[in-house]
């Protein structure tokens, strides 16, 4: 098995329609984590706050710098996650088109590397 992100990222517009038929969309959030649940597959999900309660620490010069939200440039945000442990990144696709997604928002599927896979301090 190994680990997958699946990575909520949307737009102004599409956070504006999410946020419309917000009830709705829990609802069916809920009944997606249920799924997962069921199937053994969620190890964890979360969603996160307003992108305007956000810093950004920017490491671009000699010392980091702190800008406080929203973030200047961006077209797409993150607005939360599914960490799923599954046999294949085929089967975290597959998850990943079930997910209750608004018009217009993305999901960005990420695997993480196991431990043994990270290089180790003096190696």
């Amino acid at each position: 098995m190994s680990k997958y992100l699946l990575i909520m990222r949307g737009t102004d517009e599409s956070n504006a329609a999410l946020m419309a038929d917000i009830e709705e969309l829990m609802a069916r959030t809920h009944r997606f984590i249920e799924e997962t649940v069921k199937a053994g597959v969620l190890l964890a999900a979360e969603g996160l706050d307003d992108p305007a309660q956000g810093v950004v620490v920017d490491f671009s010069g000699e010392t980091p710098v702190v800008t406080d939200g929203p973030y200047g440039e961006t077209k797409e945000l993150f607005g939360g996650f599914f960490l799923l442990d599954v046999a294949s990144k085929e089967e975290a696709v597959e998850w990943a088109k079930r997910v209750p997604a608004a018009p217009g928002s993305k999901i960005e599927i990420r695997r993480v590397p196991g431990s043994d896979e990270v290089p180790q301090v003096g190696e």
